[in-house]
């Protein structure tokens, strides 16, 4: 099989370079003016969103695909805004931490001890408003790629591992 005409599947490693802009034209991210960057389809180093558009492409092709924002990195869930009493940031004040300013990122415990951040949206007189969504939720993104390689697929060596 010639190593150029591997497409895309679950499973293979790929190298890319990649740019990921907002409909206004930010680039939110982008490589490429620096090294590729390479990783195994499936592996959950890319949303699955973007992984769909890479899935039959191979060695050469480019991209540059709208994503909505459901399919990237979701829609915006009012529930994952959150009022918090001021007074449960008492010993963040006593300790100068407290979030200063509205965008302060904060970082809370979820149930299984992993850390949880958030956004400072509001500072209120007795409530502090935090925000769970993630930035680029409720967002559109352009996603555009050059595939530079593409590895067979090492799915075998994935299930045997799981």
């Amino acid at each position: 099989m010639d190593i150029s005409s591997i497409e895309i599947v679950n499973g293979s490693k790929i190298t890319l370079h990649f740019s990921l802009t907002l409909r206004d034209g930010e680039v939110i991210d982008s490589n490429f003016d620096k090294a590729p960057v390479s990783f195994q389809i499936g592996d959950g180093n890319m949303l699955p969103g973007f992984e769909r558009l890479l899935l039959g492409l191979t060695e050469g092709d480019r991209l540059e695909e709208l994503i909505e924002a459901a399919e990237a990195f979701g829609e915006r869930n009012p529930k994952n805004v959150q009022h918090f009493p001021i007074e449960r940031f008492s010993h963040l004040l006593e300790d100068e931490l407290m979030p200063a300013e509205q965008g302060s990122v904060v970082a809370f415990k979820d149930g299984a001890g992993f850390d949880v951040p958030g956004v400072v949206a509001k500072i209120l007189d007795d409530t502090i408003v935090v925000d769970f969504n993630h930035p680029l939720s409720g967002r559109d993104i352009l996603f555009k790629a050059l595939i530079i390689k593409v590895n067979e697929s090492n799915l075998d060596v994935l299930e045997v591992k799981l």
